[in-house]
């Protein structure tokens, strides 16, 4: 049947999405999430290193490119930097082609959806800081800002932590959604079951990597039949800026633990207080029974 509606033309933005497909579970549901929503033309996606380390980035891209599978779908996919930004801090072909993007003259605003580590984002604006006002980033990522104590190392900002305070000090737009509000997004593994995984190969494949992901070692923390699809408010949040609470803060510095201080020299950016889970959860279900439903 398709989605019989269309976006205006004036309404639609360019999106890039940089994705640590391969290390948990939800990063596939955000990535299926962009390419299924009319609002966005997604111009490519970045394949993103995690825990810092060497060869991650391309089980990443073997994710991405698992996924345009089973959507049936050809969009450009690059690879990122081969660890974090100590160890590769060179411009990969994701930095170009993100410089190029962001260089080139279109109406449309450019929307960086960073579901990771920032790594690929961070090298690109190293050596083209002439880039950062010319695109907005949505970062998932770092603690609320107003922990006196964190309860765990955050994953995102603790893969590259010179990477985070280097895209803090750009001077990008940056809206930022910390670990209090992406966790927010829950939903059961019944209802995955329920409800998305019969929707063709891409439903199957985004209930399946969830159950092994979740009866893996490396899911040790999590609660057993529930999961956060954490990544999927940058996805929504890009559709709609309202869908949920902001206010603006200082930039902070992230230390080694991930904790957040601040020096009063940062400029102000949009950080998320709340998102409406009903909305993006709704949003992503729906759509993927209409595209790839029985």
């Amino acid at each position: 049947m398709g989605l019989l509606y269309d976006v205006p033309e004036e309404k639609r933005i360019r999106v890039i999405v940089d994705t640590d497909a391969a290390c948990e579970a939800d990063d596939p549901f955000a990535i299926a999430h962009a390419l299924m929503t009319k609002k966005f033309e997604v111009k490519g996606i970045f394949a993103e290193q995690f825990l810092g380390t060497a060869g991650t980035m391309e089980k990443s891209l073997q994710e991405i490119q698992k996924i345009l599978e089973c959507m049936e779908l050809d969009v450009p996919v690059f690879r990122g930097n081969d660890g974090a930004l100590s160890v590769d801090n060179s411009l990969s072909e994701a930095g170009e082609f993100l410089v190029a993007e962001a260089m080139r003259e279109d109406a449309r605003p450019l929307f960086v959806l960073c579901l990771g580590a920032i790594t690929n984002v961070a090298a690109a604006l190293q050596k083209h800081p002439e880039i950062a006002k010319r695109m907005t980033i949505i970062w998932i990522g770092g603690h609320n800002l107003d922990l006196t104590e964190i309860p765990f190392r955050e994953f995102n900002s603790g893969n590259d932590i010179e990477a985070a305070n280097l895209v803090m000090k750009s001077e990008a737009e940056l809206w930022l959604v910390p670990s209090n509000v992406y966790t927010s997004m829950h939903i059961s593994l019944a209802e995955i079951q329920d409800r998305i995984a019969g929707c063709g190969a891409i439903g199957k494949h985004l209930f399946e990597q969830m159950v092994e992901y979740n009866n893996s070692q490396a899911a040790g923390w999590t609660k057993g039949e529930s999961w956060s699809l954490g990544d999927s408010p940058a996805v929504g949040i890009a559709m709609n800026p309202d869908c949920g609470t902001y206010v603006y803060r200082e930039t902070p510095i992230f230390n080694e633990d991930t904790s957040a201080r601040f020096d009063g020299t940062g400029r102000r950016i949009k950080v998320y207080t709340s998102v409406d889970s009903r909305f993006i959860l709704e949003d992503l279900i729906a759509k993927l029974r209409i595209l790839y439903g029985e």
